[in-house]
């Protein structure tokens, strides 16, 4: 099926976003992911970081970063190679963007939330994490926001399964 896959990836690409409230491990999926389909793997915080712009995140500082991340998605995607992507896109005018330059170019997107319960991502954003800086407070602001997805979405459940069982799952998913 991997083989299946990455001759998918090769002949055409896509856009895969990964996409979910803090905590829920998101980054942890989506880089396995990556790694699993030898895809390039785009991430708000990683951007907001590189850019310099740790601790902002007001609508136009949120909208700056997903920006940055639609372009260097547009570039891969141009090049012919398919895309990994990972954020929160709680809100349609995050997603907006994506979804618009996939039908521009031809190439499917597929959406893949990542979901957690409350008691397991209080405990992992109390923690230390390399570049995320939303707490459990930041992670009930975000669920207020949340407007969710229309459309087909794909979820896995990191406190239900394992990190295997889930890129294998989502692997499968992929590749129909």
């Amino acid at each position: 099926m991997k083989a299946e896959l990455q001759e998918f990836s090769a002949s055409r690409p896509g856009l895969f976003i990964v996409f979910g409230l803090p905590g829920t491990g998101k980054t942890t999926f989506a880089r396995a992911l990556a790694e699993r389909l030898g895809l390039p793997h785009f991430n708000t915080d990683i951007i907001r970081a590189e850019l310099g712009r740790k601790q902002q995140y007001d609508l136009r500082d949120k909208s700056f970063i997903y920006a940055r991340m639609l372009e260097r998605t547009r570039d891969e995607l141009q090049k012919g190679k398919g895309v990994i992507l990972d954020g929160t896109f709680h809100r349609e005018i995050f997603r907006n963007p994506f979804t618009e330059l996939a039908v521009d170019l031809g190439i499917p997107v597929k959406w893949i939330e990542v979901t957690a319960g409350e008691d397991v991502v209080r405990q992992r954003v109390s923690g230390t994490r390399p570049y995320s800086e939303a707490d459990f407070e930041v992670y009930q602001k975000i669920r207020k926001e949340f407007e969710p997805l229309k459309g087909e979405v794909f979820r896995v459940h990191s406190d239900m399964e394992s990190l295997p069982e889930m890129i294998d799952k989502t692997v499968e998913f992929l590749s129909e």
